[in-house]
């Protein structure tokens, strides 16, 4: 994977947040901060845009770790970020139908995407995005939830490289240290839902849209066909989520 100057990585996705920005008439932003590395790096790029126009939005469900939450507050604390919590627990548990996980885990994502485009509306505030390179080509995101945004200032970088910027950012060493989780339901990890870890992953996505190798080719390179399968069916099986509606042409 090409090694990133990460100083001048931090300069363009800051200047990247301004100008967008300000081209879409706003002044402040808004987003989800999870206690995760992805959202705790949108953090940061945002606190380093806007300074003090900035809002950062806790919103825990009946499931979700507390640790996840600490580590969201001690981010806010390290770099004097406001915090907001807005609880989604009584909406899951009033909803009115039984929900699998996995159902559920969509349907948390989507009320927390209501409740930062509501806060966006009362506070004038663009929503900022926090799915990375990984999660956008493997489908791994729930469509109107945390796929949406007006502007997502990581989405051209891998889950590896997110680790790295992260550490280079200041990101706390809790979350650097820390499993990847959507903390959709208990126990949920990232890497045990895909099945692999993200360093693989992101080698074979790598070699095969990056580079353009063949399937022959990445097997070639040591790894297996099963992880490449499973990045070429994820990536076909939900590539209609980075595209937008069709409308019909009269």
């Amino acid at each position: 994977m090409k090694k990133l100057d990460y100083f001048a990585l931090e300069a363009n996705l800051v200047k990247f947040l301004q100008d967008e920005v300000k081209t879409a008439g706003f002044d402040r932003v808004v987003f989800g901060l999870s206690g995760g590395i992805d959202s705790a790096t949108v953090a940061v790029l945002c606190k380093k845009a806007f300074g003090h126009n900035i809002k950062a939005v806790l919103i825990p469900s009946d499931t979700t770790n507390p640790v996840h939450m600490s580590h969201a507050l001690m981010m806010c604390e390290k770099f004097d970020i406001e915090a907001e919590h807005v609880s989604i627990k009584n909406m899951l548990l009033s909803y009115p139908l039984e929900l699998t996980p996995i159902r559920k885990g969509n349907l948390a994502a989507r009320l927390r995407m209501s409740v930062l485009y509501d806060i966006s509306s009362r506070d004038r505030a663009l929503v900022v995005g926090t799915s990375n390179k990984s999660e956008i080509i493997l489908g791994y995101g729930t469509l109107f939830g945390d796929t949406a945004c007006a502007v997502n200032p990581i989405g051209s970088l891998y889950k590896t490289q997110i680790f790295e910027f992260a550490a280079h950012l200041g990101v706390i060493d809790e979350i650097l240290t820390k499993a990847p989780s959507a903390d959709l339901w208990e126990g949920q990890t990232d890497e045990g839902e895909l099945g692999h870890t993200y360093e693989e992953l992101d080698k074979v996505m790598v070699a095969l849209f990056e580079k353009g190798k063949s399937v022959e080719d990445v097997v070639s390179m040591g790894h297996s066909k099963e992880i490449i399968d499973t990045v070429l069916s994820r990536y076909q099986n939900n590539i209609f989520k980075g595209k937008p509606p069709r409308i019909a042409t009269l």
